[in-house]
Protein backbone atom coordinates (compact mmCIF):
# COMPACT_ATOMS: atom_id res chain seq x y z
CA UNK A 1 0.00 0.00 0.00
CA UNK A 2 1.78 3.45 -0.81
CA UNK A 3 0.06 6.10 1.22
CA UNK A 4 1.48 9.53 2.61
CA UNK A 5 1.12 9.75 6.01
CA UNK A 6 1.63 12.36 8.06
CA UNK A 7 2.09 12.94 11.66
CA UNK A 8 1.22 15.90 13.67
CA UNK A 9 0.36 16.62 17.76
CA UNK A 10 -2.72 15.72 19.41
CA UNK A 11 -4.61 19.08 20.85
CA UNK A 12 -6.52 17.62 23.42
CA UNK A 13 -8.94 19.91 22.96
CA UNK A 14 -10.10 19.81 19.63
CA UNK A 15 -9.11 16.49 18.83
CA UNK A 16 -10.54 14.86 21.77
CA UNK A 17 -14.02 14.56 19.34
CA UNK A 18 -12.40 13.00 17.10
CA UNK A 19 -10.76 9.98 18.73
CA UNK A 20 -13.13 9.23 21.13
CA UNK A 21 -15.14 7.26 18.48
CA UNK A 22 -12.11 5.79 17.85
CA UNK A 23 -10.74 4.46 21.87
CA UNK A 24 -14.16 3.21 22.86
CA UNK A 25 -14.96 1.03 19.40
CA UNK A 26 -15.42 -2.42 20.62
CA UNK A 27 -11.73 -3.30 18.07
CA UNK A 28 -10.15 -0.87 20.66
CA UNK A 29 -10.92 -3.19 23.64
CA UNK A 30 -7.27 -3.49 24.27
CA UNK A 31 -6.92 0.94 24.61
CA UNK A 32 -9.38 0.39 27.70
CA UNK A 33 -11.57 3.17 27.33
CA UNK A 34 -14.84 1.23 25.96
CA UNK A 35 -16.72 3.68 28.62
CA UNK A 36 -15.00 6.71 28.51
CA UNK A 37 -17.12 9.70 27.80
CA UNK A 38 -16.06 12.51 26.01
CA UNK A 39 -14.96 14.61 28.89
CA UNK A 40 -13.01 11.22 30.03
CA UNK A 41 -11.10 11.42 26.81
CA UNK A 42 -10.14 15.09 27.16
CA UNK A 43 -9.06 14.76 30.53
CA UNK A 44 -6.62 11.93 29.54
CA UNK A 45 -4.97 13.67 26.49
CA UNK A 46 -4.85 16.66 28.47
CA UNK A 47 -2.73 14.67 31.44
CA UNK A 48 -0.89 13.50 28.46
CA UNK A 49 -0.03 16.64 27.35
CA UNK A 50 0.67 17.92 30.68
CA UNK A 51 3.21 15.40 31.58
CA UNK A 52 6.88 16.05 30.60
CA UNK A 53 7.69 12.16 29.30
CA UNK A 54 4.61 11.26 27.19
CA UNK A 55 3.44 12.64 24.17
CA UNK A 56 0.12 11.73 21.85
CA UNK A 57 0.19 12.15 18.06
CA UNK A 58 -2.27 11.79 15.42
CA UNK A 59 -1.67 10.34 12.50
CA UNK A 60 -2.81 11.21 8.91
CA UNK A 61 -2.79 9.05 5.93
CA UNK A 62 -3.27 10.92 2.55
CA UNK A 63 -4.73 13.84 4.56
CA UNK A 64 -7.14 11.87 6.69
CA UNK A 65 -6.84 11.57 10.58
CA UNK A 66 -6.31 7.88 10.50
CA UNK A 67 -4.41 6.92 13.76
CA UNK A 68 -3.55 8.08 16.98
CA UNK A 69 0.46 7.26 18.36
CA UNK A 70 1.69 7.98 21.54
CA UNK A 71 5.70 8.19 22.59
CA UNK A 72 6.96 8.51 26.20
CA UNK A 73 9.84 7.68 28.13
CA UNK A 74 9.66 4.35 29.75
CA UNK A 75 11.90 4.93 32.25
CA UNK A 76 9.54 7.81 33.50
CA UNK A 77 5.96 6.65 33.05
CA UNK A 78 3.84 2.98 32.08
CA UNK A 79 7.15 0.80 32.57
CA UNK A 80 8.70 2.09 36.25
CA UNK A 81 10.51 -0.83 37.91
CA UNK A 82 8.93 -3.33 35.12
CA UNK A 83 12.06 -3.53 33.16
CA UNK A 84 15.55 -2.21 33.33
CA UNK A 85 15.71 0.35 30.79
CA UNK A 86 18.27 1.53 28.69
CA UNK A 87 19.49 4.99 26.79
CA UNK A 88 17.98 5.92 24.07
CA UNK A 89 14.62 3.54 25.34
CA UNK A 90 11.45 5.16 23.89
CA UNK A 91 7.64 3.49 24.59
CA UNK A 92 5.51 3.51 22.10
CA UNK A 93 1.39 2.78 21.73
CA UNK A 94 -0.46 3.38 18.44
CA UNK A 95 -4.35 3.12 17.31
CA UNK A 96 -5.85 2.91 14.37
CA UNK A 97 -9.27 4.35 13.96
CA UNK A 98 -11.76 2.18 13.08
CA UNK A 99 -13.52 1.97 9.31
CA UNK A 100 -15.97 -0.30 7.83
CA UNK A 101 -14.14 -0.42 4.60
CA UNK A 102 -10.67 -2.08 5.77
CA UNK A 103 -7.65 -2.22 3.39
CA UNK A 104 -5.59 -4.58 3.19
CA UNK A 105 -1.95 -3.91 4.39
CA UNK A 106 -3.17 -0.46 5.71
CA UNK A 107 -2.36 -0.89 9.81
CA UNK A 108 0.86 -2.27 9.21
CA UNK A 109 1.64 0.74 6.74
CA UNK A 110 0.37 2.56 10.15
CA UNK A 111 2.80 0.84 12.53
CA UNK A 112 5.93 1.39 9.98
CA UNK A 113 5.19 5.21 9.84
CA UNK A 114 4.96 5.04 13.10
CA UNK A 115 8.26 3.27 13.94
CA UNK A 116 9.69 5.61 11.29
CA UNK A 117 8.83 9.09 13.10
CA UNK A 118 10.27 7.19 16.23
CA UNK A 119 13.47 6.45 14.68
CA UNK A 120 14.23 9.96 13.25
CA UNK A 121 15.40 10.86 16.43
CA UNK A 122 18.67 9.75 16.20
CA UNK A 123 18.84 9.38 20.34
CA UNK A 124 15.99 6.25 19.73
CA UNK A 125 18.35 3.43 20.17
CA UNK A 126 15.45 1.03 21.04
CA UNK A 127 11.54 1.12 21.09
CA UNK A 128 9.74 -0.37 23.68
CA UNK A 129 6.30 -1.53 23.69
CA UNK A 130 3.67 -3.90 26.50
CA UNK A 131 0.79 -4.53 24.66
CA UNK A 132 -1.90 -7.45 26.72
CA UNK A 133 -0.86 -10.93 26.13
CA UNK A 134 -4.21 -11.46 24.64
CA UNK A 135 -3.80 -8.89 21.55
CA UNK A 136 -2.40 -11.44 19.05
CA UNK A 137 -3.05 -9.12 16.33
CA UNK A 138 -1.05 -6.00 17.71
CA UNK A 139 1.88 -9.06 18.40
CA UNK A 140 1.87 -10.53 14.70
CA UNK A 141 2.33 -6.72 13.14
CA UNK A 142 4.92 -5.63 16.15
CA UNK A 143 6.90 -8.79 15.07
CA UNK A 144 6.60 -8.00 11.41
CA UNK A 145 8.49 -4.27 11.76
CA UNK A 146 11.41 -5.95 13.93
CA UNK A 147 9.93 -6.43 17.46
CA UNK A 148 11.01 -9.33 20.15
CA UNK A 149 9.07 -10.35 22.52
CA UNK A 150 11.03 -10.44 26.02
CA UNK A 151 8.44 -11.55 28.34
CA UNK A 152 5.40 -11.19 30.03
CA UNK A 153 5.27 -8.13 33.04
CA UNK A 154 2.11 -7.59 35.18
CA UNK A 155 0.87 -3.88 34.79
CA UNK A 156 -1.64 -2.62 37.24
CA UNK A 157 -4.65 -2.84 34.06
CA UNK A 158 -2.97 -5.79 32.49
CA UNK A 159 -0.77 -8.63 31.78
CA UNK A 160 1.67 -7.24 28.84
CA UNK A 161 3.99 -8.89 26.60
CA UNK A 162 7.05 -6.66 27.00
CA UNK A 163 9.06 -6.52 23.58
CA UNK A 164 11.55 -4.57 22.12
CA UNK A 165 12.75 -3.52 18.56
CA UNK A 166 16.20 -2.11 17.77
CA UNK A 167 17.06 0.48 14.91
CA UNK A 168 18.51 -2.04 13.32
CA UNK A 169 15.82 -4.83 13.57
CA UNK A 170 13.45 -2.42 11.92
CA UNK A 171 15.52 -1.47 8.95
CA UNK A 172 15.89 -5.30 8.93
CA UNK A 173 12.36 -5.97 8.90
CA UNK A 174 11.36 -3.11 6.40
CA UNK A 175 14.10 -3.67 3.98
CA UNK A 176 15.07 0.22 4.44
CA UNK A 177 17.41 2.03 6.61
CA UNK A 178 15.60 5.27 8.48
Amino acid sequence: MTATVRIRPLDPLTDAELIHPWVTHPKAAFWMMQDAKLQDVEREYMAIAADPHHDAFIGLVDGTPAFLMERYDPAKAELVGLYEPEPGDVGMHFLVAPTDTPVHGFTRTVITAVMRELFADPATARVVVEPDVRNTAVHALNEAVGFVPEREIQKPEKKALLSFCTRARFEAAVGAAV
